[in-house]
């Protein structure tokens, strides 16, 4: 006898069980475990912090009041080897990884910007010159505009929408059991079916789609000839991550770079220090760009209100200072690249949708604030 798996079984409103507003906390906890199939990536060296709590954060207004809501999970700040502060939940700790969602794209930045400086990629090709069988959603867009969240298309990242096909994508990714078992669609597979009869966007803002990650991320493996499971394990060693970078794949074993890695608040503060020091990693080894990292604080599109004070540029939020993103449920992640302090906030929100976004605008706030402070 046998039963569907329950934590990836769809209820009537369309979420799977580990995304019910009633488990979504022990999900995000354990998407790692929770996932049909992952990758999981150990440093060779570690990233030694050395604890230096600096009582400003901890006297900050918006860290006491943020850090106290029941949906927080976890929060980290440093600068440089140095841990500033950190605080958890008494559900969570420092060796505990979290599911940090959409701030997985940013893994894109340093990717692209290491094949522009190898002069691997041209960011005016079409996509279709890299992937000719991509489907017309993607195939005249640019890679640029891929990157900055600037292509129209029928992907649609509406979770309240039963049909959204963020929710075919969570199947091709191991997010939740496929509709029909023996359909099951691979990552390429399915971004092959998104289509579109013009690209070009409109709107004035940033169209944000998961999707463009995970595109970017196939243009990546047919411009290099590289897989993106080597490019992870280079970032891994990069970071000098302590524990594991877990993530999500789909059933041919490509990684979810959208939306599906999961680490300890600690780790992705230390990966966010890649971006602090221009893409240089552990022992000095280039893994990003430092021109490309300078060029995303200058470049993109404007986001959206609430949060119409940033860009969206090369696969991060930007105010001109500091380079971060956010994610689904209550995660953000802020490298502020003048004081050098990066800042990474873990929660779950549990309502309906997952996300509340005046509640992510004051995330945001306090990690900036952070940074800003007299250093």
């Amino acid at each position: 006898m046998s039963q569907t798996n329950p934590d990836l079984t769809v209820n009537p409103l369309g979420q799977s069980r580990w995304n019910y507003p009633d488990y979504r906390r022990h999900g995000f906890h354990n998407l790692h475990r929770i996932a049909r199939y992952g990758l999981s990536f150990r440093a060779a060296r570690v990233m030694e912090l050395q604890k230096r709590m600096d009582i400003r954060i901890a006297e900050m207004d918006s860290v006491h009041r943020l850090t106290s809501l029941p949906w927080f999970s976890a929060m980290a700040v440093v600068r440089g080897t140095e841990l500033l502060f950190e605080r958890y939940a008494s559900d969570f700790g420092p060796d505990r990884p979290h599911s940090i969602m959409s701030v997985s794209k940013t893994l894109m930045n340093l990717v692209i910007g290491r094949l522009l400086e190898d002069r691997k990629i041209e960011l005016d090709q079409k996509v279709a010159h890299y992937l000719p069988w991509i489907g017309s959603g993607y195939a005249s867009a640019t890679v640029q505009q891929v990157l900055n969240m600037d292509v129209a298309n029928d992907y649609s990242e509406d979770l309240s929408d039963l049909r959204s096909t963020t929710y075919a994508h969570e199947e091709a990714g191991g997010l939740r059991l496929p509709a029909t078992p023996e359909n099951e669609h691979t990552m390429r597979s399915f971004l092959a079916t998104i289509s579109s009869s013009d690209t070009v966007n409109r709107t004035g803002f940033a169209d944000y789609k998961t999707s463009n990650t995970d595109v970017l991320s196939m243009i990546a493996e047919a411009a290099s000839g590289r897989s993106m499971r080597s490019y992870l394990a280079d970032i891994a060693d990069a970071t000098g991550i302590e524990g594991c970078l877990h993530i999500t794949a789909d059933r041919e074993g490509f990684p979810n770079i959208g939306c599906g890695v999961c680490v300890t608040a600690r780790d992705l503060a230390r990966y966010g220090s890649l971006f602090v020091r221009r893409g240089k990693g552990m022992e000095d080894r280039q893994v990003g760009s430092a021109s490309f990292i300078e060029r995303s604080l200058v470049g993109g599109i404007p986001m959206s209100a609430p949060r119409d004070w940033l860009r969206y540029s090369n696969q991060t939020n930007t105010d001109g200072r500091w380079l971060g993103h956010g994610g689904f449920g209550g995660q953000y992640m802020i490298a502020d690249l003048v004081s050098g302090v990066v800042g990474v906030f873990f929660s779950v929100v549990e309502n309906r949708e997952g996300n509340d976004s005046n509640y992510h605008v004051r995330v945001i706030e306090m990690l900036q604030d952070i940074g800003r402070l007299d250093f």
